[in-house]
């Protein structure tokens, strides 16, 4: 005779995270996190905007180059670049962040300029400063680095250190 309660569940069994979607969802600070794979992320932005989340505050990159270890739900592998989306509801008063997981050796995602044209700035400044790429945007071209620059100066494996000062008009050095 076992004195199990049947009613327990079984420990073998893994707990599903919650998902919103059909992506993994997570509560962090106070908000929701969708976590969408790079294919899925126009879908489920698409979603969002017909859930009443119809402005993109800040589009943005992460490289964990030295940092690789974060919270990331089960079936969610790391990647070194993590794409980071937030989107806000005024109707809800609620915001969601998306993050989405972006390989070193495919470093592009697709753009959410067609459904969200404020992000064209923002998409623009992610490839200029990390050298993620953007499928679909209309002008991805440097933001803030001259046209000529070599690298991106946010990646981790930047080297420091060797941004020459320059300065318009000043006289040179005899």
């Amino acid at each position: 005779m076992s004195d199990a309660d049947p009613a327990a569940p079984d420990p073998v069994e893994a707990v599903e995270p919650e998902r919103l979607h059909d992506v993994p969802v997570v509560g962090e600070a106070g908000a929701r996190v969708l976590f969408p794979a790079r294919d899925e992320l126009v879908a489920v932005v698409t979603a969002l905007f017909e859930d009443g989340f119809l402005m993109c505050l800040d589009l943005t990159a992460v490289d964990y180059l030295v940092h690789p270890g974060r919270s990331l739900p089960a079936g969610v592998s790391p990647e070194r670049f993590e794409l980071v989306v937030t989107l806000i509801s005024h109707r809800e008063r609620e915001r969601i962040r998306l993050r989405v997981q972006v390989p070193t050796d495919d470093p592009s995602v697709p753009s959410l300029f067609d459904l969200h044209p404020g992000t064209e700035a923002m998409e623009r400044e992610v490839f200029d400063m990390f050298g993620l790429t953007f499928t679909g945007h209309p002008d991805l071209t440097r933001i803030l680095m001259p046209e000529d620059w070599v690298g991106h100066p946010l990646r981790k494996d930047y080297d420091s250190g060797r941004i020459p000062v320059q300065f318009k008009g000043a006289p040179t050095a005899p």
